[in-house]
C-alpha cells in the first residue's frame, strides 16, 4: 500500500540529476533511493557515471553497490528493496527522495509490477492474425472501444490493449489499476530536460571523461575476476565499449565516441519512456540552469502543494 509522496527526480542520462538531488540536500534532511539499473553492480563505478564517494559522504545513497558484476537484479527486487529502504529513512525522519534514469524500477516503485493474466496462445494466434489486418487508425479505434483507459500510442501499445481486452474479458487499464495498488509510494514527479544539442554535447564529455578516469581499466579488472564479456553489469551502456575494445572488436582511440553514441542513443529511449508514461502530476524543469535554482524551485513547489 503506498504511502505518503515521495518525490521521485528522473531525465535522461547525464542530464544532471545527481548534482540537482546533492542541491536539494543542503535544504532537506534527505536520503537518496537510486533508480539505476546499472549503478547497482559493485566496482563498475566509472563505466555507470555512480556518485563519487564525497557525494555519497554528502548525502546517503541507497540502491548502489549492492550487487556483484553477473548477478541479476529485477524490478521487482528494487521495488521491494527500496521500500524497505524508505520505511527505514521515514522511521529515522530522513525524507526519500528517488533519484534515477530506470523507467522499469520507478513504475516498480511507484505503481507495482503488472502481472499479465494467462492467455489461450492458439487464441491470441488467431487474434494476432485480425490485428495484423487493421491498419493504424482502425487498431486505434478499436482500443479505445476495448479499453476506456486506452491513452493513446502507437501501434504496439493499441495491438496489447486490444490482446488483453478480449483474451482475459478485462481491459488493459483494469490489470494496471490492480498493480498500481501495489506501489510503494505516491509518487510526485519532477522530470529534468534539456534541449538536445545541450544533452549530447554534455554526453560527449561524460563518455570522454569515462575515458579519462579509466573505464578501461575499470572493465579489464572486473573481467579478470573471470566474468563473461556479456554478464550482467558488463553489458550496459558505458561498460560494453570498453569490453568490446578488450575483446579485440574496436580500437581504444573509438571508445569515447562509442559510448557517446550509445548513450545518445539511451537518453532517447529514455526521454520518451518518461514522456508517455509518466501520466502523474509532475514538475517539468529546464536542466540547463544550475542545479541550486532547480532545487530551489523543486523546494517551493513542494512546499506550495504540501501546503507549508
Amino acid at each position: 500500500m503506498a504511502v505518503g509522496s515521495v518525490p521521485v527526480i528522473v531525465g535522461p542520462t547525464a542530464i544532471g540529476k545527481t548534482a540537482v538531488a546533492l542541491a536539494l540536500a543542503d535544504r532537506w534532511p534527505m536520503e537518496v533511493v537510486s533508480a539505476d539499473s546499472r549503478q547497482i553492480y559493485r566496482r563498475l563505478d566509472i563505466g555507470t557515471a555512480k556518485p563519487t564517494p564525497r557525494e555519497v559522504g554528502r548525502v546517503r545513497h541507497h540502491g548502489i553497490d549492492i550487487v556483484e558484476p553477473g548477478a541479476r537484479y529485477s524490478a521487482g527486487r528494487f521495488a521491494r528493496d527500496a521500500s524497505a529502504w524508505i520505511g527505514d529513512m521515514r522511521a529515522r525522519r530522513r525524507m526519500p527522495v528517488v533519484v534515477g534514469g530506470t523507467g522499469l524500477y520507478v513504475r516498480a516503485l511507484a505503481e507495482g509490477l503488472f502481472l499479465e493474466p494467462e492467455m489461450d496462445r492458439g487464441r491470441r494466434v488467431a487474434l494476432d492474425a485480425w490485428i495484423g489486418g487493421l491498419d493504424a487508425r482502425d487498431l486505434v479505434r478499436w482500443a479505445t472501444r476495448l479499453d476506456a483507459g486506452f491513452r493513446g500510442g502507437g501501434r504496439q501499445r493499441a495491438t496489447r490493449a486490444i490482446e488483453v481486452a478480449l483474451l482475459t474479458g478485462r481491459p488493459l487499464s483494469h490489470w494496471q489499476a490492480a498493480a498500481r495498488t501495489a506501489g510503494s509510494i505516491r509518487p510526485w514527479y519532477v522530470v529534468l530536460t534539456a534541449p538536445r544539442p545541450v544533452l549530447h554535447q554534455r554526453i560527449a564529455r561524460r563518455a570522454e571523461e569515462m575515458v579519462r578516469r579509466g573505464v578501461i581499466e575499470e572493465a579489464a579488472a572486473v573481467l579478470a575476476e573471470g566474468h563473461a564479456p556479456g554478464a550482467p553489469g558488463l553489458d550496459g551502456v558505458g561498460i560494453r565499449e570498453a569490453v568490446d575494445y578488450l575483446m579485440g572488436r574496436r580500437t581504444r582511440e573509438s571508445v569515447a565516441e562509442a559510448i557517446a553514441t550509445s548513450t545518445r542513443q539511451y537518453a532517447k529511449r529514455q526521454e520518451t519512456w518518461f514522456r508517455h508514461q509518466i501520466t502523474d502530476e509532475k514538475l517539468m524543469l529546464d536542466a540547463t540552469r544550475p542545479p541550486e535554482r532547480l532545487a530551489a524551485e523543486i523546494a517551493e513547489a513542494w512546499d506550495r502543494r504540501s501546503g507549508t
